[in-house]
């Protein structure tokens, strides 16, 4: 192996073998962290909200007339829904998850207001909001109709049967849902709620909510003079049903307006748009660095061949194989890349521990970094292919020509 005339050659051109292991070393540091937090932003849009989103939307009812009865208008446009071929369930919300817009709380296992508290979302709901979200009711059961309650705009809150989400439950009670069925919560100052069901899973409205698995279901709904529809349809008649529900309440009822209608998949999409913004200029940034590093070991390479034509004419008069000279090519570019990324190792774990410390952001697991050596190490391999092949077709009479 020719260890040796490696190191001496690698000596006599010391500043551009620096500046490409400088290269490669600053390449893993930002592509570490950027797949990072591609992958990272990636599972969080994908997270699950527990609702049927590809068949739900959502639309507000906004009373303008003078004597706009609200609780009438509600009962009024249900039963007409509900007779509307396509629709299987509507409800009555004061928030949409995923929406960015919503109430929450803290809540406590007994009446101590000085006690601990967790942070859940709040919805307030009537009994078809289970059936019309698609959520899974794991344990209890669902609200009555006689224990929904229409609330005036001042009122405050009361005692109340409520529904909480698994996550609650597990947060809450070491014996998760189980333990958590027919035990009573506490929010504002001392108001008893008890919990007469758990569902699976049903998302808060903040997409970067840290207890984002936490809600409560509550049976009462504010009149306010405008209300806050979501619609469940049948499989696949979403867009259809929008434009269908929009004009038939508008009908209905001349002394309101509909508007904001909205797909709950529209929601998700601009709720993680920022997001998704992010993974694609990162992956854009990965691909530029990733080609000029390329371009980097290319050009240091075809350089050293330049400047060792003769050299290399001579190795191969005195009988090495072209297989030889693409190995010597290919060590020298293996030795570099191994600086490279030894000392993007350590950089890229220092730039995580600022990105924790700075942002927030979740640690880096552990065998991104290795990956991302054996990554660079074969992009330099890849790249310094190309200029040994040409290097080992030098003619052997090269070296017998003067410079």
């Amino acid at each position: 192996m020719e260890i040796g005339p490696i190191f001496r050659a690698m000596w006599r051109n010391r500043i551009g073998v620096a500046l490409i292991a400088l290269q490669i070393a600053f390449t893993m540091t930002v592509v570490v962290n950027a797949i990072y937090i591609i992958n990272e932003r990636s599972r969080l849009m994908a997270r699950p909200s527990g609702l049927d989103e590809a068949n739900l939307f959502y639309l507000r009812s906004v009373g303008f007339q003078e004597g706009f009865d609200e609780e009438s208008t509600i009962v009024e446009d249900r039963i007409l829904l509900q007779a509307t071929p396509g629709i299987i369930d509507m409800t009555v919300m004061n928030a949409i998850p995923l929406s960015g817009s919503g109430s929450s709380t803290g809540v406590r296992v007994n009446p101590d207001a000085n006690g601990p508290s967790t942070y859940t979302a709040l919805y307030r709901v009537d009994e078809h909001a289970i059936d019309t979200m698609g959520l899974e009711l794991i344990a209890g059961e669902n609200f009555t109709t006689a224990e929904v309650r229409q609330l005036g705009r001042l009122d405050s809150g009361s005692t109340a049967p409520i529904i909480i989400t698994e996550a609650l439950a597990e947060a809450l009670f070491t014996g998760g849902a189980a333990e958590a069925l027919g035990n009573t919560l506490y929010w504002q100052v001392d108001i008893p709620m008890q919990i007469i069901g758990v569902v699976k899973q049903l998302q808060a409205p903040w997409p970067t909510f840290a207890s984002i698995e936490n809600s409560m279901l509550i049976p009462n709904n504010i009149l306010d003079g405008q209300s806050l529809y979501l619609v469940r349809t049948e499989p696949g008649q979403v867009n259809t049903m929008m434009l269908r529900v929009e004009e038939l309440l508008a009908d209905s009822n001349p002394a309101r307006i509909i508007m904001n209608v909205k797909s709950l998949e529209e929601t998700r999409a601009d709720s993680y748009r920022i997001d998704s913004s992010m993974a694609r200029i990162l992956l854009v940034v990965i691909v530029i660095l990733v080609f000029i590093t390329s371009m980097g070991v290319v050009g240091l390479a075809v350089f050293g061949i330049n400047r060792r034509r003769r050299q290399i004419g001579t190795r191969r008069a005195l009988g090495a194989t072209q297989g030889q000279i693409i190995r010597y090519f290919l060590v020298e570019n293996l030795i570099i890349s191994g600086i490279g990324v030894t000392l993007g190792a350590v950089l890229t774990l220092g730039f995580n521990i600022f990105l924790v410390q700075t942002f927030n952001m979740p640690r880096i697991e552990w065998y991104y970094t290795p990956l991302g050596m054996l990554a660079l190490v074969l992009v330099g391999l890849l790249a310094v292919l190309g200029p040994s092949r040409g290097a080992a077709r030098i003619p052997p009479a090269i070296a017998t020509r003067t410079v």
